[in-house]
């Protein structure tokens, strides 16, 4: 158990920043300094008592990235609850579902959302809250609730007399083995448990990034990851405002030309991404500007390889605000030819390794540091140990295993999934696959529920051939599966990247044959893949935009 708490962490944070930003909405120019942000949660806690929450009851919140979402979610956790975060991208039937099964008390939530709740499926509901300005949108009986909050300036006055202070800014002890987080997982296994996240496995986040000075006292992020999902959350938000950092929040999921504003008008320190963001970025603009004509010439000379190189570097970072530390990327694997050409050009990109039932961080190396290329990262071994399930864990992949300060307490009433994935000597079972080096960083290679055992015996990891497959022309995204001991890959094509080649829709059958050869040229014998099957249409996702594969198997 950590010897630091994260409500502590809070409380000081916000007293010794009060006259900083500290959230701002992007779109709607709205900003809370902490001092600001402190009062709101203080009003918060008022309403939650005249609500009769009490410590480990549960509060549901749905809804865009804004100041508010971020406010109720410290000020449910800082009073001692549990909060509930949803992700928007959830049906509305998982939605029910989720509030439903965590026995959430009360609920946040964007003004649009009300309209996918079922008041007469959620009976544990009592009331119901806009983030748009924390009016009470429904109450399950009478008017009291209400009430208090059309009130709530007088009440608050009425509480702080003299005026809301530095002093005032105070908050319940609550232990780092007090469950703080529910946070549903919608996988690629297409089960959804609620992962109970503790004080300390959200502190232990703080305690790895904070001395890294990713977040520092005045450092600016721009947040456009969802806030519900944990990596976003970890390191954009609960990091942030431990350190003093300015938020500023993208409500919606940008486009390429918005996030280029955003980034320039903010200037992060910091940007974390999942990797789909940047590969759009490198494969759609910067591969097609060096595949041809001059540039692609420039690119065989010695010497002046380097000062293209070091050109499309600048213009890159100069793309993303220019004084970032870092890009970090997470949730899913880099592609490797993306990764490989933005190392060959000394972009400052990262990968690390992560769960939600580790709220999320396992693995992570500063660009700095010696971060090597093609893995997740080191085992960050001050917090915890791993293990591989494999007679030579350096060459031969095995399970990866994780114990230590960030391990969730277990799925909440789940015992069985619980006792599934987390064994009696506390060894967190991950389900992925990998290896580890003698410097302890983390070379993954896929999922053990998606390894195909081959006749042969050998162990065939899909993504692996999904990353060169995905790589080749008119491909957009792809998933290779076992039919009858061969493997198939089916394939969405990219029909943006055909019409602008001007190449008709039936040439397709022809094309995807020469892709096929070519991709067998790429991976090893008992990895060749026996034909292509068209899609018509994109994959089903998780929120996180995962493949479903338990859908295509």
């Amino acid at each position: 158990m950590l010897q630091e708490n994260l409500i502590r962490i809070y409380e000081q944070s916000f007293r010794d920043n009060r006259e900083l930003p500290a959230l701002t909405d992007y779109f709607k120019k709205e900003t809370f300094s902490y001092y600001e942000m402190a009062k709101e949660i203080a009003k918060l806690h008022m309403l939650f008592e005249q609500c009769g929450v009490k410590r480990g009851d549960k509060i549901a919140l749905i809804g865009r990235n804004n100041p508010r979402w971020v406010i109720t979610y410290i000020a449910t956790i800082t009073y001692g609850a549990i909060i509930v975060p949803i992700l928007q991208d959830f049906n509305p039937n998982d939605i029910n579902h989720i509030i439903n099964h965590s026995e959430s008390k009360l609920l946040f939530l964007g003004d649009a959302y009300w309209d996918v709740i079922d008041e007469d499926r959620v009976l544990g509901i009592e009331a119901a809250f806009s983030l748009t300005d924390y009016r009470c949108i429904f109450e399950r009986e009478g008017d009291k609730v209400t009430s208090f909050q059309k009130n709530i300036v007088k009440h608050y006055r009425t509480r702080y007399p003299r005026g809301f202070s530095a002093d005032d800014i105070k908050y319940p002890e609550v232990g780092n083995d007090e469950v703080c987080v529910i946070s549903y997982t919608s996988g690629s296994t297409g089960f959804s448990k609620g992962v109970m996240l503790t004080v300390n496995n959200l502190t232990m986040q703080l305690a790895y990034v904070l001395p890294k000075r990713y977040h520092f006292r005045g450092s600016r992020v721009l947040c456009f990851l969802p806030l519900a999902h944990v990596f976003g959350c970890a390191i954009d938000m609960l990091c942030s405002l431990g350190a003093g950092t300015h938020v500023t929040l993208l409500g919606k999921i940008p486009s390429p030309k918005i996030l280029v504003e955003a980034l320039a008008e903010v200037r992060p320190n910091v940007i974390c991404s999942v990797p789909m963001i940047i590969e759009k970025l490198v494969k759609k603009q910067i591969f097609p500007m060096i595949g041809s004509g001059l540039i692609k010439t420039a690119l065989q000379i010695p010497l002046i390889d380097n000062v293209v190189y070091s050109s499309i570097r600048k213009k890159l970072v100069a793309t993303m605000g220019g004084e970032f530390l870092e890009f970090v990327v997470g949730g899913a694997a880099l592609n490797p030819e993306v990764e490989e050409f933005l190392h060959r050009i000394k972009f400052p990109i990262t990968v690390g390794y992560g769960m939600t039932e580790c709220g999320p961080l396992i693995s992570h190396r500063l660009y700095t540091d010696g971060y090597v290329p093609t893995s997740a990262g080191r085992v960050l071994t001050d917090f915890c140990e791993c293990r591989i399930l494999s007679p030579d864990p350096a060459h031969i992949p095995g399970e990866i295993l994780i114990r230590g300060e960030q391990v969730m307490k277990g799925y909440y009433k789940n015992p069985e999934a619980t006792a599934a994935v987390l064994d009696e000597d506390g060894w967190l079972h991950t389900g992925d696959m990998g290896t580890v080096d003698a410097d302890m960083n983390i070379f993954l290679r896929g999922r053990s529920k998606t390894m195909i055992l081959m006749s042969g015996g050998q162990n065939v990891y899909p993504e692996e051939i999904e990353a060169k497959l995905n790589n080749l022309a008119y491909v957009l995204e792809s998933l290779v599966v076992a039919r009858e001991n061969k493997l198939v890959a089916l394939v969405v094509p990219d029909y943006e990247q055909l019409d602008a080649a001007g190449i008709p829709h039936s040439k397709l059958e022809e094309i995807m044959n020469e892709t096929l050869k070519e991709l067998n040229t790429l991976v090893a014998s008992y990895e060749k893949v026996a034909y292509i099957e068209l899609r018509p249409t994109e994959f089903e996702k998780t929120p996180k935009k995962s493949i479903k594969r338990f859908l295509y198997r």
